[in-house]
């Protein structure tokens, strides 16, 4: 399956929606559609994975690029909406204890309100 990506605006907060599968094969899509979100100093982005069904080291790598991203330009990256198989991906790799994680979109503007 192809990886999917809509990027859209809520106010001064970018979202990214992502849809498929997220490994070797499509992690590219992946680092072209988010790591640009913080090409603005200050500008704050959610990932919403809701609809990702699987996600490799590769697109784990992709996230983690985007989270120093976003430390540079002073802003800040929120993940949601992980099914559990993806959020045990990030569980054991130790990535939710250095990234913010919300549950769901309405929880992620929060964070970042």
């Amino acid at each position: 399956m192809a990886l999917e990506c809509t990027i859209s605006e809520l106010g001064a907060v970018r979202l990214a929606c992502i849809i498929g599968r997220v490994d070797s094969a499509t992690a590219g899509g992946l680092e072209k559609a988010i790591i640009p979100l913080f090409d603005t100093s200050g500008c704050h982005a959610i990932v919403d994975l809701a609809a990702v069904d699987y996600i490799s080291s590769a697109g784990l790598r992709i996230i983690l690029m985007a989270a120093k991203r976003a430390k540079q330009a002073k802003a800040r990256l929120v993940l949601c909406g992980m099914a559990p198989q993806v959020r045990e991906v990030f569980e054991i790799s130790g990535f939710l204890k250095i990234l913010e994680v919300a549950a769901d979109q309405a929880s992620a503007q929060a964070l970042l309100a």
